[in-house]
């Protein structure tokens, strides 16, 4: 199948198969004599897999290990345990931080709770003297 062809099957732009083929994600397809790409089964399943693996938020290097893993089916899947449970301890991670973020924003909402003029806004108070401390981080693995 063409480019066009795996792009609507999986939901994915061209562009973004070109992406995943750049980064060693999707295996360079065989290519006609007039140069297009011609792209089997074996292609559409890896990218069906690649796009799941992004659905679940995982990192262009977790589904290159996945990927790597994969490409060896008679070894053992611990490995592969393992990086999902490092991958649920990010996300872990992340959902605190987006609760602390949630209680930072419900607090300065709650500061203005009716029209005034901008420069009386208690939000626009809030973030002009909010320390530093208060700022969440962000220790994703996501960057």
């Amino acid at each position: 199948m063409k480019i066009g062809e795996l792009a609507k099957e999986t939901g994915c732009s061209s562009q973004t198969i070109r992406f995943y083929e750049r980064e060693g994600l999707l295996p360079a397809p065989h290519r006609s004599e007039s140069n297009y790409r011609h792209y089997g089964q074996s292609h559409l399943r890896r990218l069906v897999f690649i796009r799941n693996c992004r659905a679940l938020a995982m990192s262009h290097a977790e589904i290159h290990a996945l990927l790597a893993l994969m490409d060896n089916p008679g070894g053992d899947c611990q490995a592969i345990d393992a990086l999902l449970d490092e991958h649920i301890q990010h996300v872990e991670v992340r959902l605190r931080e987006l609760t602390q973020l949630h209680g930072q924003l419900k607090s300065l909402r709650e500061k203005c709770g009716h029209a005034s003029p901008i420069g009386d806004c208690g939000i626009v108070h809030g973030l002009e003297e909010m320390s530093r401390e208060e700022e969440p981080g962000s220790s994703t693995h996501l960057g």
